[in-house]
Parts: structure tokens; sequence; C-alpha cells
């Protein structure tokens, strides 16, 4: 699956650079998260409870950060298993450019599911994958930039590793990362 996409947060560049490196931020940001934690340098594990058409599934995975050009971007890679219920791995580039006021965010992702999660179908993960997206960015912009929450946000687009991070693999990214860490 391939998502590409952008969001326009109304604070500084390096601001976001922070908020997408930050465990603490994104844990709040990302629908579902039971836990998250920094495992090293470039390296997070989280738990994300989530539901996807009639399945709901807890995703234990790991996500890798490479190719850091901070404050600009960098590359997010991860996967993430919920058992007997599927899989998800896949890479996103994340870039942050200054616009204004605020940042734009842009990224794009390649993301594969497996298991019960692909029988779904596309349409239903990606319809959920908006969904997550949001919701993650909505919450992000009114964490990284409380009193200006850009309205923008609620039209946002998961990138696959807030999926993934939402469900540990399937973003951002995100966000996450957006998540994760992207939009």
């Amino acid at each position: 699956m391939k998502i590409l996409g952008e969001q326009t947060i109304a604070a500084a560049p390096g601001k976001v650079w922070q908020a997408l490196n930050d465990p603490d931020v994104l844990r709040q940001s990302i629908p579902g998260c039971k836990s998250l934690e920094r495992v090293g340098d470039q390296a997070f594990k989280a738990t994300v409870e989530t539901k996807i058409g009639p399945i709901k599934a807890v995703f234990n995975g790991d996500v890798q950060l490479s190719d850091l050009d901070p404050p600009n971007g960098y590359t997010l890679s991860g996967r993430g298993s919920a058992g007997s219920m599927g899989s998800a791995k896949g890479s996103a580039r994340v870039r942050l450019m200054a616009n204004g006021g605020g940042t734009k965010l842009t990224y794009d992702v390649d993301a594969d599911v497996t298991g019960k999660f692909a029988q779904l179908g596309s349409r239903l993960i990606q319809g959920t994958a908006n969904l997550l997206a949001d919701q993650f960015f909505t919450r992000f912009g009114e964490v990284v930039a409380p009193a200006a929450a850009a309205p923008e946000a609620a039209k946002a687009r998961i990138p696959w590793w807030v999926w993934a991070l939402a469900a540990v693999a399937i973003a951002a990214a995100a966000y996450y990362l957006l998540a994760l860490r992207g939009s």
C-alpha cells in the first residue's frame, strides 16, 4: 500500500521536529497507544490497540529512524505484530519545511499488511488509516501548538508509521509519527 500526504502544523519546524522525536508527545497523539518507549537513539518500541473493521487487535512493534537530517526529516522503518491477527511492515520518508509561521510536513509511505488484516481489503484498511490520521493529527497539532492548533488537522492523512505505531506497523508517520511519525 502506498500513502502520500501532507499536513500543516502551526509551529516552527524545530518544534515539530522535537515533537516527532518525543515519546511523550507521540504517546498522547497516537490513537490507542498503550505504551511507547525509546529503546535507543533511533529506536522505539510500542504497544497499540486498534480496530480495523470487525477486527480488534493489540500490536507490538519496533520503529527505527534513519537518514536523520534535523530538523528537515528522516526515514522511518518499522514492523509490528498482532499475533494470529496479522502483522505489518513498512517505511516512510518524512520531510519538514517552513511554511509561513508553521511547518509543512510531507510523507511518502510504503506499507504491507498480512494475515486477517490483509483479508479485509484495501478500502477498509485505507479508510481506517485515514480515520487514525485524522485523530492523530488533530491531537498532535493540539499538543505541539495548543493555542493555534490548525483547523486543517482534521483533514490529515496518516503516514504508515503512525498507523504502525497506532497499529505498530499499519503510516508516518506520521505519524506518526507520524506519526509516526509524520502526517
